[in-house]
């Protein structure tokens, strides 16, 4: 039988422990799965709980973790405030397109993966208690590639913050650029989106987009790149065609840290690296400031 063992048992020194005696059916302790992550940035082993405390950044490196579009509206906005917009708005399969699967089986297969109906989420919220407009693409549903539904959604999501005097917030998180199931008219949604953001701005609208890792093709070639103030987290990958593609294709060595939001400050291409913890008062200053 075990020893009952004290609520609070006092620190003392270290104890060697022994197998247990013959016959006893006391089954060995392991290490319960998930509880420690390895940092992809200093390949430092994290416990996870301190990891999510800090918004999913690395305590030993400050590495930027993956954070779904939920968790990004949770962090940036006040608690209870997010009112979702277009959520109606369904994808579909107008060109019968297939690959290794059909397009509408993916389509699917990958909303009941994410919960995500498409790979934006647009809607309303408060910024320490200013009313936003605010919009998250999420690269876990189809590397978050611009397909005709996350093109409407932040083109209505534009609209409305214009008709309502609302500051643009947009959080990038795309790694897929235009989504190729969708042909033509996914390719159409960079120029849609940009219209609308050109009316927003002609209206006198305030836009800060947020790059995050990764921000990259026909999201980084149009509305990622069109902010009035362009924010970035850490060691982001921001660009068009990937480094190893623009490496085998022009067959010359790159800077060193190409493509990151760290070469792109110090190349004037956006205007400040935030980190995570940081960005709600970043913005919230930045409205401030704008007069947003």
């Amino acid at each position: 039988m075990e020893r009952p063992v004290a609520a609070h048992p006092t620190p003392g020194p270290p104890t060697t422990e022994t197998s247990p005696p013959a016959g006893s059916s006391r089954a060995k302790r392991g290490v319960p799965e998930g509880l420690w992550l390895k940092c992809d940035g200093c390949l430092a082993t994290i416990y996870r709980k301190e990891a999510e405390d800090l918004l999913n950044v690395c305590p030993q490196c400050g590495y930027h973790w993956y954070v779904s579009a939920a968790q990004r509206i949770s962090q940036l906005l006040d608690d209870g405030t997010f009112e979702e917009w277009d959520a109606t708005l369904r994808p579909t399969d107008p060109l019968g397109f297939r690959d290794k699967k059909p397009y509408a089986e993916r389509l699917v297969a990958e909303q009941k993966r994410t919960g995500l109906s498409d790979a934006a989420l647009t809607g309303s919220g408060m910024i320490r208690a200013r009313r936003v407009a605010v919009g998250v693409t999420d690269s876990s549903f189809i590397m978050g590639s611009m397909g005709s539904v996350v093109g409407e959604r932040l083109t209505r999501l534009t609209e409305r913050a214009t008709a309502e005097k609302l500051p643009l917030i947009i959080i990038s998180a795309s790694g897929g650029g235009a989504r190729m199931h969708e042909g033509i008219l996914s390719l159409m949604q960079m120029a849609k989106v940009s219209a609308a953001l050109a009316r927003h701005s002609a209206a006198g609208g305030l836009f800060i987009s947020v790059l995050t890792n990764p921000t990259m093709g026909g999201v980084a070639a149009s509305f990622a790149s069109l902010g009035d103030l362009c924010f970035a987290e850490p060691r982001a990958l921001i660009g068009f065609a990937g480094p190893r593609t623009i490496k085998a294709t022009i067959r010359v060595e790159l800077p060193k840290g190409f493509q990151t939001s760290e070469f792109l400050l110090q190349h004037g291409f956006i205007d400040r690296i935030v980190a995570r913890k940081d960005l709600k008062s970043e913005i919230a200053r930045a409205i401030d400031y704008c007069g947003g």
